[in-house]
């Protein structure tokens, strides 16, 4: 029994780091080094020919690597276990972005409401479209579309793949994450060096994205809304982001999607929803309180597995 409570230790500790501080931005974080490898090799790598290949095989190195490098420092640990603990935990840390994440779609809405300039400039920190020409609701449709898929990819994978492969997946993960937010688009320059990178990044998303959407409607007590999500979810250009949006936009009877701007390319998205209106600061109270609920039911089935 304590060997078990010890085990769940860097888990909770992380959980609560996160919890109370958010993203650490004054302090080293991983990701900004994950970034600036990819960003090394793809300067180096894409161009000329087989730039699917070549960004496959970088894609593939890049995280095995993390995994490797992450698996033997565990490994180097082990004999102190106390220090193997805490850089656990803090590893957890940094792979989790629940409470930054809500902070960022709480900001959006304030700006929003002060003034459309300030909206459309804070979420532009969150999202990867083209800010200038949105409107108002399309501003606050953004965040909460945001909020949605990142609880995905920013709270349930990292802890799905924690759960399965322990820190090394978790770090892995957020390396799989990162490539794909910063190689995974479908436009002329990553349309090929980001092919291998964003298919990687649906399968490792896969299982994830459903379970953020099935805790979703758990945490807002509405089992009923699984259907609205099995006809929606499918029906996103991702195989992954409907989901959990899809759940997100049936809680708050309203629809999200449509035709946006990304890196000036005109790019689709089927609306998700068929209810057409104003979100409202009460919308994103309601949409952060939901998803806390679910991060919340996600940590406590972690720590039980």
């Amino acid at each position: 029994m304590i060997q078990y409570a010890i085990s769940r230790i860097p888990l909770l500790a992380g959980w609560l780091l996160d919890l109370v501080f958010g993203d650490p931005v004054r302090l080293p974080h991983p990701v900004v080094g994950f970034g600036k490898m990819i960003s090394g090799l793809e300067k180096t790598l894409n161009k000329g020919r087989d730039r699917m290949l070549k960004g496959g095989i970088a894609a593939g190195l890049l995280i095995l690597g993390t995994f490797i490098v992450v698996y033997l420092l565990m490994l180097m640990l082990s004999p102190f276990p106390w220090v193997k603990i805490s850089v656990e935990a803090v590893g957890i840390f940094y792979c989790l972005a629940g409470t930054t994440l809500i902070r960022e779609v709480r900001e959006v809405f304030a700006a929003a409401d002060r003034s459309l300039e300030e909206g459309r400039r804070q979420v532009g920190r969150i999202v990867g479209r083209d800010t200038a020409s949105l409107t108002d609701n399309e501003v606050r449709t953004a965040a909460l579309e945001t909020l949605a898929e990142n609880l995905s990819d920013g709270v349930l994978a990292p802890l799905f793949w924690y759960v399965l492969l322990g820190l090394p997946g978790m770090m892995a993960y957020k390396m799989v994450n990162t490539l794909d937010s910063m190689i995974g688009y479908r436009n002329e320059r990553y349309k090929d060096f980001g092919c291998v990178a964003a298919r990687i990044d649906d399968i490792a998303n896969l299982i994830p994205a459903r379970l953020t959407a099935l805790l979703l409607i758990i945490a807002a007590g509405r089992p009923g809304l699984w259907k609205f999500v099995m006809k929606y979810g499918p029906e996103h250009a991702s195989p992954n982001s409907g989901w959990p949006e899809a759940a997100l936009a049936g809680i708050l009877d309203c629809r999200f999607g449509g035709t946006h701007d990304y890196f000036g390319e005109t790019v689709y998205k089927p609306y998700i929803g068929t209810t057409s209106r104003q979100l409202t600061y009460a919308d994103m109270l309601k949409a952060v309180r939901v998803s806390r609920i679910a991060e919340f039911i996600a940590v406590f089935l972690a720590l039980a597995i």
